[in-house]
């Protein structure tokens, strides 16, 4: 393994409905990370903006060429030297025939250029109790791909409800993944109880470092008014290759900074050798 040891900045947000009052804490908290010592640099899913209302979202969403959020964070990571990892940002395509928008994860390069780009894979589609509920798939299309990206290491891309489907990071791993990242908007109620448990599983199931940057708190609609906000669970995480919690941020906006060292991913791959231990088997 060629990776040299780093420091990632793990950015923790509470997004409006509204990007252009989100990208300023976002640019500052890229910044506070990279001041820190950060060379890899993390934000959560929805970066630019959450909202569940799909004629707000056609209003404010814009193409990858025309978002705002992604040309100013294009412009930080080149300014600052740094690889940034955009959680995702939500974005209007002309993939998708139907008008669904896409759920895109970005790997920026200290050059500011676009080295990855991971469409999430797995809609939430789910129902919490009798009074919440989610769709994400009337609204987004999924992706069809899975991405390993060439960065300070190599990285196995994913978001958010990807986290309930180990196979996909099993793969990540076996084509070479030593660091998994999770960016996310975690549902509150879910994230208190499968969140840490999830990730951790993922780490030590392919004894990998898993980065999951996380939204937390109330977020506030603004340009949707009488809309009940919605709560993201918070605890940004990271876990080492052998399962361990090394850093949790708690449920406050900020910056979080962890040391990633390659030998910790030999050690726990050399222990347990399971990404090797696949057998062929019939059934059920």
């Amino acid at each position: 393994m060629t990776s040299a040891p780093l420091t990632a900045g793990l950015v923790q947000l509470c997004v409006s409905d509204d990007p252009e009052r989100n990208l300023p804490q976002t640019r500052a908290l890229i910044r506070e990370a990279a001041a820190g010592g950060a060379s890899l640099v993390l934000t959560p899913e929805a970066t630019n903006l959450l909202n569940a209302d799909r004629e707000t979202q056609d209003r404010l969403l814009r193409t990858e060429a025309e978002d705002l959020t992604l040309a100013a964070l294009r412009e930080d990571a080149r300014a600052l030297g740094i690889w940034l990892l955009i959680g995702s940002l939500s974005l209007k395509t002309d993939e998708d025939g139907d008008g669904r928008f896409a759920n895109r994860s970005f790997l920026v390069a200290p050059d500011g250029e676009i080295r990855a780009r991971y469409d999430k894979l797995h809609m939430f589609d789910v129902t919490v109790s009798d009074t919440e509920s989610y769709r994400e798939s009337q609204a987004f299309r999924p992706g069809g791909r899975a991405v390993l990206a060439d960065g300070p290491w190599p990285l196995g891309m994913s978001v958010c409800y990807d986290l309930r489907f180990p196979y996909l990071y099993r793969d990540l791993a076996q084509a070479g993944a030593t660091v998994l990242t999770v960016p996310a908007a975690f549902n509150d109620t879910t994230g208190a109880a499968h969140w840490e448990v999830l990730l951790r599983a993922r780490a030590i199931e392919t004894g990998s470092y898993v980065l999951a940057p996380a939204q937390s708190g109330l977020h506030e609609s603004h340009l949707s008014p009488g809309r009940k906000p919605r709560r993201s669970h918070g605890h940004s995480l990271a876990v080492d290759p052998w399962g361990r919690v090394i850093a949790d941020a708690g449920t406050e906006p900020g910056v979080t900074l962890v040391a990633l060292d390659p030998a910790e991913v030999v050690g726990a791959r050399s222990r347990i050798p399971s990404l090797t231990h696949d057998r062929a088997y019939s059934g059920p």
